[in-house]
């Protein structure tokens, strides 16, 4: 599952270098994640590195974008062959 950011978002600029994936960008009032980008940092790590370092925590799952562990290691897997 792609992970969203909400509108809690501080603008703190600490999720878009934590993001392996580059799936992070600004947007136009707060981050935006990217869900064709997003792994949820399977494939890296064991927990999302956004989540981790958001302060605020308002990264939660989308639930517009589900995906299971081996649909986001595909994911991966074509994100890398870019």
């Amino acid at each position: 599952m792609s992970l969203k950011i909400l509108e809690t978002c501080i603008n703190c600029d600490v999720c878009e270098p934590a993001c392996p994936n580059k799936a992070i960008t600004q947007g136009e009032e707060i981050y935006i994640i990217h869900p064709d980008l997003c792994t949820e940092c399977v494939g890296h790590f064991d927990e999302p590195q956004c989540v981790v370092v958001c302060p605020v925590e308002c990264i939660e799952p989308d639930p517009n974008h589900v995906e299971s562990e081996s649909m986001l290691l595909a994911k991966l897997a074509m994100i890398q062959e870019k």
